[in-house]
């Protein structure tokens, strides 16, 4: 399992390897017949180019349709306004007991939504106990966290604020007095929900940063192709997903985020070499769950490292033969992970650099209270 949130995974789950040729060579072409006498040397006999790897567009139905430009939500419809917020809330340090921790502190947006840590630090350098998976294209996960424990982005924006080990806060009524404490978020929010008598809610909160990360989508070449572009991916990166399609990670990476839409157990052939956490179990108390964990999307993946609920992998082509491994039994050759790693770099998407430039945050009140070291 490939992965990075304070609580959801990335697993790979590979099936029969088919080796899809990349091309043949062909016979030399016969010259023409020359006059006995000649003495002239024979021209160099041209070989036949290796012909260019063809994915039927059939094989891509697996994947849906390319990214949406958002994953906007009925029960959370956006507005400018509301989504402006969000983006300061999602920066915002306050909401965390020493001030020192925002949400973009563990999924850094200029980062791929990531921190590269095993753990990330928390309050007091205190570290998680998974590894933090990227909040880019999260909103389409079929839920939140590794062990998928909050149904939706704006569930799970609310958990990290009072975990002791992340943002601290003893409850969500400190972080409500945290924003009435700040003039300018109380002017906010009265401005992105007019209807609610007390608009500085928790409730209103998550809801605004939950309309920003539904925003959060990094189209890569890899959409282009499935619209239709077939010179999007080059050679090696076609080979390469006929490589992941004969090999079988689609069983668990298919849909347009090539995952995030399942749980699996890690390790359901070779035992997974962390046996203490227990994954889903912790959440549905049900021994059937134990070490199953969601499913991550491997978008972005070549820059989400290190790998899997654990940290435990740093390399994309270890990942790959890691899930060989403990979801098959088996040894894959270094030449197929290669190329299965080669068409999941082309997953790599473009940040949207403007949207998620840090934006400037309204100053303190009187009443704002101090950092909390403790």
């Amino acid at each position: 399992m490939f992965g990075n949130h304070h609580s959801t995974t990335r697993s790979l789950t590979f099936g029969t390897l088919v080796l899809c040729s990349v091309g043949l060579f062909g016979c030399p072409q016969q010259e023409a017949a020359k006059p006995a006498a000649s003495s002239e040397p024979a021209a160099p006999t041209p070989a036949v180019a290796p012909a260019s790897p063809t994915v039927d567009p059939a094989r891509l139905a697996v994947f849906g349709t390319p990214l949406p430009q958002h994953y906007d939500s009925k029960d959370n419809p956006p507005t400018d306004e509301k989504i402006a917020l969000g983006r300061q809330l999602y920066y915002e340090k306050r909401l965390s007991k020493n001030h020192e921790i925002s949400c973009n502190s563990c999924h850094d947006l200029a980062r791929y939504g990531v921190d590269g840590k095993k753990f990330s630090t928390g309050h007091k350098q205190q570290l998680g106990g998974r590894n933090s998976p990227s909040v880019y294209q999260a909103a389409g996960h079929v839920a939140q966290f590794w062990d998928g424990r909050a149904k939706d982005v704006e569930e799970q924006a609310g958990g990290p604020m009072i975990n002791p080990v992340e943002m601290a806060l003893p409850d969500h009524k400190r972080a409500e007095a945290v924003l009435l404490s700040i003039p300018g978020y109380v002017e906010a929010f009265k401005k992105v929900f007019p209807a609610d008598k007390q608009p500085v809610t928790i409730k209103n909160a998550t809801a605004a940063i939950g309309a920003f990360e539904r925003r959060l989508v990094t189209p890569s070449r890899f959409d282009k192709f499935l619209g239709g572009e077939t010179t999007a991916l080059n050679d090696v990166e076609k080979a390469g997903l006929l490589k992941f399609l004969d090999t079988g990670c689609v069983a668990c990476h298919s849909g347009t985020l090539l995952g995030g839409s399942s749980y699996q157990k890690v390790g359901s052939v070779k035992p997974w070499p962390n046996q203490t956490d227990l994954g889903r179990a912790t959440v549905t108390k049900n021994d059937a769950d134990k070490l199953v964990f969601k499913v991550p999307s491997l978008r972005n993946v070549a820059q989400t490292a290190p790998y899997f609920h654990d940290g435990s992998v740093e390399k994309l082509t270890d990942a790959i033969k890691a899930m060989a491994s403990h979801q098959l039994g088996r040894d894959l050759p270094d030449a197929d992970a290669d190329s299965i790693a080669a068409f999941l770099r082309s997953l790599t998407g473009d940040i949207p650099k403007e949207f998620i430039q840090e934006p400037a945050l309204p100053p303190s009140g009187k009443t704002t209270p101090k950092p909390d070291p403790a």
